[in-house]
C-alpha cells in the first residue's frame, strides 16, 4: 500500500463530504488525513484526502468520486511536486524550572508560543509531518498535556493551478 494525496475540487454545499468520505468508507479505506476548506472562489471548496491504498483501487475511488454530481476535478498531487503542511498546537507542561528549556525548544524548531499560563505554554507549529513529529517527540520529556493536528494541506509546487480550467469554463 502506498500513501496518495487526493486534492478534490468540489461544489460548497452541504452533504458533499458525507458524500465523499462515505464513498471511502464503502470501499474499506481508513483516511489518514482530510482537511477542508473553501478556495478563493466562495462556491468551491477545496478536499485535501490523505489515503493509504493500493494503486488500482484508488483508480476505481477516483473514477466513482468524478461521478459524484458535486465533485469538479480530482488530482493527485505527486510528494516531490507539491507543498504540504499540517499544524499542531501542543499544550505542554512548563514549570518556572523547565520553561526556559520548552521555549528554546520551540524556538529550535521555528514554532510560535500562543499562550501562556502559569503552569503550561501552548505552541503552534507547521510544518511537514516529519518535522511535527520531531518537535512533539523533543516536548515529551516536559509533558504533553494537550495535543491537536490539523490534516495535510497541499497544493501542487510552480505557477500551475488545479482551478486554472474551472475559472475558464465558470
Amino acid at each position: 500500500m502506498t500513501t496518495s494525496t487526493l486534492s478534490v475540487l468540489v461544489e460548497n454545499k452541504p452533504g458533499v463530504l458525507a458524500r465523499i468520505s462515505a464513498l471511502f468508507s464503502r470501499r474499506g479505506f481508513n483516511i489518514e488525513s482530510l482537511a477542508v476548506g473553501p478556495t478563493e472562489d466562495p462556491d468551491i471548496s477545496r478536499m485535501t484526502i490523505v489515503v493509504q491504498v493500493d494503486r488500482l483501487p484508488l483508480e476505481q475511488v477516483t473514477k466513482q468520486l468524478n461521478k459524484l454530481v458535486n465533485v469538479i476535478k480530482i488530482v493527485e498531487l505527486d510528494p516531490t511536486a507539491a507543498v504540504q503542511r499540517e499544524i499542531v498546537l501542543i499544550k505542554v507542561s512548563a514549570t518556572p524550572e523547565t520553561r526556559s528549556g520548552v521555549l528554546e525548544m520551540a524556538g529550535m524548531f521555528r514554532s510560535r508560543i500562543v499562550d501562556v499560563a502559569s503552569d503550561s505554554l501552548t505552541i503552534e507549529a507547521t510544518g511537514e509531518r516529519g518535522k511535527l513529529e520531531a518537535l512533539l517527540a523533543a516536548l515529551q520529556p516536559y509533558g504533553v498535556r494537550e495535543l491537536v493536528q490539523s490534516g495535510v494541506v497541499a497544493l501542487g509546487r510552480g505557477s500551475r493551478s488545479i482551478t486554472d480550467r474551472t475559472k475558464q469554463t465558470a
